[in-house]
C-alpha cells in the first residue's frame, strides 16, 4: 500500500441545504466532499440533484438520509474505482 497523505483539511466542514423531495423541503446536512461527490455523480447522470436524493431517498434502508447519502456516494465510487481497476488489468 503506498503511504500517501491526503490533505483533509477543508473537507469536515457540514453544510445544511434545503432539497425538495416529492415536492417537499428537506434539510440536509453534509460535508462539502459529499455534497461535491453527490453534484459530481448526478451531472455524471444527467439528473437533477434533487432527483438524484429523491431516488436515494425512495430506496434507502437507513432511517437517515445523510447516512444514506454518504453510503451512496461511497458505493457508487467504490464500484467506479473497481471498474477502472478491472479495465486496467485487461
Amino acid at each position: 500500500m503506498n503511504d500517501q497523505r491526503i490533505n483533509v483539511v477543508g473537507f469536515g466542514a457540514i453544510h445544511k441545504r434545503s432539497v425538495r423531495i416529492a415536492g417537499h423541503p428537506t434539510s440536509i446536512s453534509l460535508e462539502d466532499v459529499f455534497w461535491s461527490a453527490l453534484r459530481e455523480i448526478a451531472d455524471a447522470r444527467g439528473q437533477r440533484l434533487s432527483a438524484l436524493v429523491e431516488e436515494i431517498d425512495r430506496n434507502r434502508d437507513t432511517a437517515n438520509l445523510s447516512s444514506a447519502i454518504r453510503i451512496f456516494v461511497m458505493q457508487t465510487f467504490r464500484q467506479a474505482a473497481g471498474n477502472l481497476a478491472m479495465r486496467q488489468a485487461s
